[in-house]
């Protein structure tokens, strides 16, 4: 095992931060990955100069975080480093802080947008290539469910999260993912399911979007996200999409 540098004796809460940030420092040095185990806990306890609690409350911290994960009578390994502890902070964010729900859904749009914009080039350059069935079969479905007039916010959810799978970036595959989780738990209690008149329209535009990237033309793709944010904007009182 690399050595792991002790920092001089802390107390309290300080402590516990420093354990946590040299177990992170540890990870990080030796290029450690995902399921890739950790020293166990006497060594870190020993290499760190810490308590056995310290290096417990501080595993405990990271693994909240998702940068550790413990598996009780194996070890404790590096962990998924998901977006999880992110998306239950601003799903809080969103629901719980009175009066300040619909700036909470705003920014989150606002950054949906954002990424969907600028995943348009590599949708561009990816697409015309690629086997899309995936996504007209989605569409397909969403077409059907509008014709019974039934509501589709997790297929919608399901669409763009494949469609962000098309990127060559991971961060904004997690990012589209995480945002998405955000906002299919605030939307519906602040503003309701869409209206079945708006049904077809929905359809319609993630058509356009899969066409559009299919073309090749980046500008294309970027007009068709542009429409299909376009609504909910202005149901959220929002300016339009800048040029």
């Amino acid at each position: 095992m690399n050595q792991i540098l002790a920092t001089p004796n802390q107390t309290g809460a300080s402590r516990t931060d420093s354990t946590a940030q040299q177990i992170k420092n540890y990870i990080l040095t030796n290029r450690l990955h995902p399921g890739d185990l950790l020293p166990t806990e006497s060594v870190l306890c020993e290499a760190l100069n810490v308590s056995r609690s310290s290096v417990r409350e501080s595993i405990r911290r990271l693994a909240a975080l998702d940068i550790v994960e413990v598996r009780h009578g194996h070890g404790t390994y590096v962990g998924q480093l998901s977006l999880k502890p992110l998306i239950e902070g601003l799903v809080f964010r969103g629901v719980l802080s009175p009066g300040h729900e619909l700036t909470a859904l705003r920014e989150v749009v606002e950054v949906r947008c954002v990424l969907d914009m600028s995943m348009a080039d590599n949708l561009a350059r990816i697409m015309p290539t690629s086997d899309n069935s995936d996504l007209w079969a989605i569409v397909d479905e969403m077409e059907e469910r509008s014709s019974r007039l039934e509501t589709f916010l997790e297929v919608d959810r399901k669409f763009h999260k494949v469609l962000a799978s098309r990127s060559d970036n991971l961060l904004i595959q997690q990012l589209v993912a995480a945002l998405w989780e955000i906002h299919t738990v605030v939307y519906p209690q602040l503003l309701g399911l869409p209206l079945v008149q708006e049904l077809d329209r929905i359809v319609k535009v993630h058509r356009a979007i899969v066409e559009a990237c299919e073309t090749g033309d980046s500008t294309k793709v970027k007009a068709t996200m542009v429409e299909h944010y376009t609504p909910l904007r202005e149901m959220l009182g929002m300016p339009p999409v800048a040029d």
